[in-house]
């Protein structure tokens, strides 16, 4: 059973960011505050920005974002580089991409709740930018990343997005994730380099600008900080303090176990002032404001005479944003007080166009003009109460399919909203044809607007980091001042192929040492269009296989689904080396070899990752003794158990502990990290050691400190796991080695081991080495990671009684996982020792 962490939602639909349209949350905390309005209106009263830098999903630092954004309406933003696909699942079984695909969108969904806006480095799957697992050195993280594209796009955000304040989440100390420092260093590089236009010149010619940040920050000790913000008050509008209203974000990333309860109190944000352009940086500072205009009054206020133009122009807007602010919480004066604001911004806006300044940084206060436009029209459509739902008859379909979209406007307030204007958008090869004059939308009034959709024949398939196929977007008039607002539709849209393939099994690990057998391959086929469709199933072997008689298969009217058995036999002369089967579908004279990975999810909503169809095959000569009943207590977070089935060894999975007869094994192994997920193990952990007692051998595979490893008393000596975390790993799958018994029979029975068996290792050699244990472990090699750091408890073994128990927290899962000969060898020696020398 995977444990299931709580998962405190509370109010999730009221913090939604001014880019997120309102149809979606409720009106109010539980108190007599209404959060979505004062979340729209509050930004009003502040022209600075602030980002925040890091380098995987859920590097944000929640409680200060939630503070400076939820609590001083401060225009806040995270720069992200990879999607986190390196690291563990523990909702599911994604890996890789799809588990990218999942961090992603919890990031999202999490900055919903603290208003930030998000940004990743990473643009498709695949990308450079890739989370391959943990690094302890920048050098190391931006040499794989490819450094000029990493440092290329991450400008190219500052541009964009123009920040005034930047700061990473962590610092470049050597205690830190590589990933981490090499984020930090790119951030201080970036703060003279944004603004220099010989940096990336390219970007210019786009039409972007220079920027110079005003300022960046480094988190900070008490000691080192050159400002503290007290971040714990508590906010009567959302009803808890920022730093709970940060941990309510976090609760988002539940792939990653995140999110705790905390009291309200006090909390100190530290922060030390590495760089400024707008004055010397001082030994204390009272504010991160410091220095900066932080409205359109003191930013009139610091122009000199000869640009008072516009000074009254900018107090004066500035006068009716706050006179916004003042009639929260009436919907119906927001409401107007949004439109009057809006007429002197575009009154604004055109006199900073048209004049040339002596001190203005025209596309500085543009920018800062375009910003606020954008959050008076959010302003605008939550006070107008008006709900926009757009929906469509298939949210999935083919290439040159049709569709039906509805927008369903609903005016729930009391202001009748003038020149309704709904349209639908969507890429330019697509046929859109819907109405599109504009109406009077009552209080209380409901109209639905109809868009007939047809995709174009070549149109691209759906990818998950892409912005929606299709927009709405929903203009309307008060007071004779245009508001326009853009809305997602409410479920994903995606083009997928006519046909999706998977195949079970998705990889294949073929035994050489043993006699060929008929492999069994299931394809599920998956019929996208939901038409009637005829399509022919292959699968394409290797040369010298014989080749499998293909297959029709025939879908009628909203059948979805159907499964193709193929049996196949690897020639007996099959050779110890990779291969690849894939399989293929024809139809209506197209070729489909793909797979759709379909990712669904309460939290986060339903998304697809488009990969190839292909089994990646391996072919290993791979001894272990035929009589060997090994029991497997399945972790939920590995796939071990099977692929160990795969290649001909008897593994039972044990599904309860407590009811488990487990004399009838020689072995008994534990998945990584069971002692967290499997709570039968934990209770009846004293049943394992008895049975290594009475003469079983146990395997245990690696856990991280808080898995419920007791260092006293889990194992049967003590044993402690490495703390911190970062310290205890050889993440270079290349790193040198030694082997310390060579002679002993875990490296010579029942496989030969050679340095062959070392070579091609996935992502990492082990987590969490032991950093203690007792001297009744015998150990058996050294690892030196790419610093220095040199391991030797990566395999630990003692008798215990009349039986032995091993620990090892090499990452034997990743490497079986992924085909790896020497992961399969030497693992199958750890799991088949019985105990003698000889």
């Amino acid at each position: 059973m995977i444990r299931k962490c709580s998962y405190l939602l509370l109010c999730l639909a009221l913090f939604l960011p001014s880019f997120i349209s309102t149809q979606a949350f409720g009106k109010s905390s539980g108190n007599d505050h209404n959060p979505e309005l004062w979340s729209a209106v509050k930004p009003l009263s502040t022209i600075t920005s602030f980002m925040n830098t890091g380098a995987h999903p859920d590097d944000e630092r929640s409680h200060l974002l939630a503070y400076l954004s939820r609590g001083l309406g401060v225009h806040t933003a995270s720069i992200i580089a990879n999607r986190g696909e390196g690291g563990q699942n523990e909702i599911g079984e994604e890996l890789g991409n799809g588990l990218g695909i999942i961090r992603s969108r919890e990031m999202i969904e999490a900055s919903k709740i603290t208003g930030v806006e998000v940004f990743h480095l990473s643009e498709t799957t695949n990308d450079e930018i890739y989370d391959f697992g943990f690094s302890k050195s920048p050098d190391e993280t931006l040499t794989k990343w490819g450094e000029e594209t990493t440092y290329e796009r991450f400008i190219k955000r500052i541009r964009m997005y123009q920040p005034d304040i930047v700061m990473p989440s962590f610092r470049d100390v050597e205690s830190q994730h590589g990933h981490h420092r090499a984020i930090a260093q790119l951030s201080m590089k970036a703060f003279e380099d944004a603004a220099d236009p010989t940096v990336f010149p390219e970007q210019l010619e786009e039409g972007l600008h220079p920027w110079q940040i005003k300022k960046l920050y480094l988190p900070a000790s008490e000691a080192d900080a050159t400002v503290n913000i007290e971040v714990g008050d508590y906010d009567p509008i959302y009803d808890m303090t920022y730093p709970q209203l940060g941990e309510q974000s976090r609760y988002l990333h539940k792939s990653q176990g995140m999110g705790r309860d905390i009291e309200p109190g006090s909390q100190i944000e530290y922060l030390e002032l590495v760089k400024s352009s707008v004055g010397e940086i001082p030994d204390q500072e009272s504010s991160i404001f410091e220095g900066l205009s932080y409205d359109f009054k003191t930013y009139s206020d610091n122009l000199k005479k000869s640009d008072n133009k516009i000074k009254g122009d900018l107090r004066k807007l500035q006068k009716k944003l706050d006179e916004v602010i003042d009639a929260y919480p009436n919907n119906q004066v927001v409401l107007e007080k949004s439109h009057q604001a809006l007429k002197q911004l575009f009154k604004t806006k055109r006199k900073v166009e048209r004049f040339n300044f002596r001190q203005v940084d025209k596309n500085d206060l543009l920018h800062r003009l375009e910003v606020k436009e954008n959050q008076l029209q959010q302003a605008s459509l939550v006070a107008s109460q008006l709900e926009v739902t757009t929906t469509i008859d298939q949210p999935v379909f083919a290439q040159g399919a049709e569709a039906t979209v509805t927008v369903t406007l609903k005016n729930n307030g009391q202001k009748t909203l003038k020149d309704v204007s709904p349209n639908l958008t969507g890429p330019e090869d697509w046929e859109i044809k819907g109405k599109k004059g504009a109406f009077a939308l009552h209080p209380g009034e409901v109209k639905n607007v109809k868009f007939s959709v047809t995709a174009a024949e070549e149109a691209d398939y759906y990818h998950p980091y892409d912005k929606p196929v299709l927009q709405t977007t929903i203009s309307y008039q008060v007071n004779r001042v245009t508001s326009t607002t853009s809305h997602n539709p409410e479920e994903t849209i995606a083009v997928l192929p006519e046909v999706g393939l998977k195949a079970d099994p998705e990889t294949l690990a073929i035994n050489t040492a043993q006699s060929r057998k008929a492999v069994a391959i299931d394809v599920e086929v998956t019929n996208y269009t939901r038409s009637p469709l005829e399509a022919e199933i292959s699968l394409q072997l290797p040369e010298g296989w014989e080749q499998a008689d293909n297959k029709d298969v025939s879908f009628e009217k909203g059948e979805i689904e159907k499964t193709i058995t193929f049996s196949i036999e690897p020639p007996e002369d099959l050779t110890d080396e990779s291969f690849v089967i894939t399989p293929t579908a024809a139809v209506n004279g197209k070729v489909l070899q793909k797979q759709v990975q379909e990712i669904d999810y309460e939290h986060i909503g339903t998304f697809y990752n488009i990969k190839n169809a292909d089994i990646n095959g391996m072919a290993l000569n791979l001894e272990f003794p035929q009589h060997l009943q090994v029991g497997y207590i399945d972790s939920g977070f590995d796939k071990v158990a099977d692929k160990l089935s795969e290649v001909g060894m008897n593994i039972t999975k044990i599904e309860d502990l407590e009811t488990a007869d487990l004399t009838k094994f020689d072995t008994v192994v534990t998945g990584i990290r069971a002692y967290l997920s499997r709570d039968d193990l934990v209770e009846q952990s004293d049943k394992l050691l008895e049975y290594a007692e009475n003469g079983g051998h146990v395997v245990v595979q690696y856990h991280k400190p808080g898995d419920n490893w007791d260092p006293a008393n889990t194992a049967p000596y003590p044993l402690t796991i490495g703390s911190p975390s970062i310290e205890w790993r050889v993440t270079d799958e290349t790193s040198e080695y030694n082997i310390l018994q060579p002679e002993h029979p875990l490296f010579n029975q029942p496989n030969q081991i050679t340095e062959q068996d070392w070579e091609g290792w996935i992502q990492e050699r082990g987590l969490y080495f032991p950093m203690e244990w007792d001297e009744q472990y015998e150990t058996f090699l050294t690892m030196t990671d790419l610093d220095g750091d040199q391991f030797e408890g990566g395999i630990l073994l003692t008798d215990y009684g009349e039986g032995t128990y091993l620990y090892t927290n090499l990452v034997w899962y990743r490497q079986i996982q992924n085909l790896v000969p020497g992961g399969y060898r030497i693992f199958t020696n750890l799991i088949s020792y019985d105990g003698k020398e000889e």
